[in-house]
């Protein structure tokens, strides 16, 4: 058993006495299921439906009160609960019956005292029938892939892990950690790949479960696509997007396809709802409020490094590379850092993950990713090698207005730099180890 790090939010919004039905979002496969049955053992009682399973799903088709159906799971459960028992009431894929997301706010409303989770892995699907969740009726928490500290767990290193995690990394652990961080990268986060990884310590059996999550993507496209047209992109971009993984990415023609740019944006659209990936769009400030230039070419951030891996057949490369900046021209390093940084946007209740070009002609100045800590435009660098070779990050320094502080993730230890850019600004170099991306808000918290 992996323990997830969301267990923690979970608890929290259990505690609350003004707490909504929690909607937990997630792509297919990430462990919402196991995260809930696992939660449940707090509870005194727990009713689970699964609305995949036509029995559980007819249940809120043939009725509209809240508390009746309540009351038919009881019994049909032999179940006896009141108020004073804790229950849980879980409905998993509950975008296969529209009519139970519009009820969520009934039970809100109607049995506050209930704990209410639905969870799903084509919520996309919604849209379709032009339903939403209640407004200001429910709440929602996202899961992605295992972070490096849970993967950590996972493979039987929990000290290191809470070593990671209180920034208490030492020199004598720094290799260990990164040789740790690289494999990391190299299988992902998907649950059942580091279960099985953990017991086995075989890369070669993966093979068959990335195959069957990928399967399992291009089966769901049909539920997540508007129209067959749509399917057809979709299933296009899942064969050959994978290899423009952390780079920026042009819509018309993507992939070698004669698709249309709004073809694949829409298609793109479609598959970031899913959670299967994200596209990060530039910002051309260096001060708040960060606002994205959509028109710009955004950066394609897949939902998990291992996956995308297999999919473009890269592998060998972690085996006759030892630094992740060379793996794959360093696209490696900004898929797993964008994979990682999502983890720390949940964490502060953010959406949109940016990176940084600069507003003037001929101009080809770019960070590879930025994030606000306080009044701040912080820009975070995926680099190795000297302090000189950072001209994109002189650049932005170097703009009226820049921060104090500029970050480069790297597979070096953790250090901070006094440096001075061009026009003589001063500035802190907080130079990242690889281990401590998932971190980045609590180190910048403690400068």
């Amino acid at each position: 058993m992996i323990h997830r790090k969301l267990s923690a939010d979970l608890e929290q919004w259990s505690q609350r006495s003004d707490r909504k039905p929690l909607v937990l979002r997630g792509a297919r496969q990430v462990g919402k299921t196991t995260l809930v049955d696992e939660f449940s053992k707090q509870f005194d009682v727990y009713i689970k439906l699964n609305l995949e399973q036509e029995a559980d799903a007819n249940i809120f088709r043939k009725s509209d009160d809240v508390n009746s159906i309540f009351q038919f799971l009881c019994v049909q459960r032999k179940i006896t609960t009141d108020r004073s028992k804790r229950t849980l009431l879980f409905i998993d894929e509950i975008q296969n019956e529209p009519k139970a997301v519009g009820l969520l706010r009934y039970f809100y409303e109607q049995m506050p005292w209930l704990h209410i989770i639905a969870a799903g892995s084509r919520l996309q699907t919604l849209i379709k029938q032009r339903i939403s969740f209640p407004v200001g009726r429910v709440e929602y928490l996202s899961l992605r892939p295992c972070s490096f500290v849970e993967y950590l767990d996972a493979v039987g290193e929990p000290e290191l892990a809470k070593m990671v995690e209180g920034l208490a990394v030492t020199p004598l652990f720094h290799d260990t950690l990164m040789s740790h961080f690289n494999r990391y990268t190299l299988l992902g986060g998907m649950p059942e790949i580091l279960v099985n990884y953990a017991q086995h310590g075989d890369i070669i059996r993966l093979s068959p479960i990335y195959r069957s999550l990928l399967d399992g993507y291009n089966e769901d496209v049909e539920k997540y696509a508007h129209n067959d047209s749509q399917t057809r992109v979709i299933r296009h971009v899942l064969s050959h997007g994978w290899a423009e993984a952390g780079q920026t990415i042009t819509f018309n023609r993507f992939g070698g396809s004669s698709y249309t740019s709004k073809e694949v944006h829409e298609a793109f659209d479609v598959m970031q709802k899913a959670f299967l990936l994200n596209l990060d769009y530039p910002i051309t400030a260096v001060k708040p409020p960060a606002m994205p230039a959509l028109t710009r070419q955004p950066k394609l951030i897949w939902l998990d490094s291992g996956i995308m891996n297999f999919s473009a057949d890269i592998q060998a490369d972690y085996l006759q590379n030892t630094s992740l900046i060379d793996i794959w021209k360093g696209h490696a390093a900004e898929q797993i850092t964008g994979q990682e940084l999502r983890v720390v946007l949940d964490r502060n209740f953010r959406n949109e993950q940016y990176y940084w070009v600069r507003d003037k002609r001929g101009a080809s100045a770019e960070i590879d990713f930025v994030w606000q800590h306080q009044s701040k435009i912080v820009p975070i660098e995926v680099k190795s090698g000297t302090n000189v070779h950072l001209r994109s990050l002189h650049s932005f320094m170097s703009m009226p207005d820049a921060a104090d502080i500029a970050v480069r993730v790297w597979p070096g230890e953790f250090s901070i730099n006094e440096l001075t850019s061009p026009n003589e600004h001063n500035f802190r170099l907080v130079n990242l180890p690889f281990y401590y991306v998932g971190l980045i808000d609590k180190v910048l918290q403690r400068l």
